[in-house]
């Protein structure tokens, strides 16, 4: 058997190297390149492909697995929103995902997120950088006075639940397929509006469907309480950066927390020469203020989480192989 991981960067290669050691039975290639038009040749001769990335699965890339007879793609990572489904299909390319590599890792920066943004650590470590240590005026509000709307109660909104009754928030919830136990326990209110209506903080953890397409915009926003957050860890298509931006000039919201952002491709886990390097004026725009708090998609990004991502990705594509069947089937 013979596997071709594509994208495998440095923090990835032990958790991989571990799992060849005990799939000795498995030929596997490491390629540090993305799988694009430019490197899907080297997948030629072998049996199953494991990939991660942002980039999009064309129709030419997916055409040319099928050519090769590759009938197995294993994702690293959960959304397949950028696979070309018509393509897999029309190839027979059965694809795999891991759709919970680590839940506590997204709902625990989000919950970092929100505490930060709460005690205005932002603006205190710009103080102090210009040695100011006064308290004044930065005082801080309470979690457990606030209510915390979950938009997407699946393993992460989940997770976030508890954590945030932990702080002795009051905690309510959307999402169009409800939890049979978190709707006994009446968390669920019936509609988005009523959930941005109803939340001090919003935090979102709903997929990159096209329901969910900008799903905080000027109308949702506009419901929000004057003085709430907004808290995306989950992906960037989900906020309107421009409300975004006009929601935080009128003072609407406190602040926002991203993680994800709509335009991210070609800009996050790039190292640019320096800030002005940035390309996007309008994300530059946010990481200014002192009431945003921007990380470059960083929420999953954890030991517990890269070695499930490898480790799981691999064991699909391996079983896919074998037997055609894998628990992380996607149906696209």
């Amino acid at each position: 058997m013979k596997i071709i991981a594509y994208g495998i960067r440095n923090d990835e290669k032990p958790f991989l190297e571990e799992w060849k050691q005990n799939n000795p039975e498995v030929e596997v290639k490491v390629e540090t390149k993305l799988l694009d038009s430019s490197t899907v040749d080297e997948a030629k001769g072998f049996d199953g492909v494991v990939a991660y990335q942002q980039k999009p699965y064309t129709a030419e890339i997916l055409d040319k697995l099928g050519e090769f007879g590759i009938k197995s793609l294993s994702l690293r990572n959960v959304g397949v929103d950028n696979v070309d489904a018509d393509a897999a299909k029309r190839n027979n390319i059965t694809v795999t995902n891991v759709p919970a590599y680590s839940p506590n890792a997204i709902a625990e920066l989000a919950i970092t997120e929100i505490m930060r943004l709460l005690r205005n650590t932002k603006r205190f470590e710009d103080k102090q950088r210009s040695g100011d240590l006064r308290w004044a005026p930065e005082i801080a509000e309470e979690l457990n006075k606030k209510t915390v709307g979950v938009l997407g109660t699946g393993r992460i909104g989940r997770v976030l639940i508890d954590i945030c009754r932990g702080f002795g928030a009051k905690v309510i919830g959307y999402d169009p397929f409800r939890n049979p136990e978190l709707d006994k326990q009446g968390i669920y209110v019936d509609t988005p509006d009523e959930l941005f209506k109803q939340s001090d903080i919003i935090s979102l953890h709903a997929p990159a469907v096209k329901e969910n397409e900008h799903i905080v915009n000027e109308h949702t926003l506009s419901l929000m309480k004057d003085g709430s957050y907004i808290i995306n860890a989950a992906r960037g298509s989900l906020v309107d950066t421009d409300a975004l931006i006009k929601a935080l000039d009128s003072g609407k919201l406190a602040g926002a927390a991203l993680d994800t952002y709509e335009d991210e491709v070609g800009v996050f886990n790039v190292n640019f020469d320096s800030f002005d390097d940035i390309s996007d004026d309008r994300l530059k725009n946010l990481m200014k203020r002192d009431n945003v708090l921007v990380s470059p998609h960083i929420a999953f990004y954890t030991k517990t989480a890269v070695k499930n991502m490898v480790q799981l990705s691999m064991d699909a594509n391996r079983d896919l192989i074998n037997t055609g069947k894998s628990d992380k089937i996607v149906e696209l």
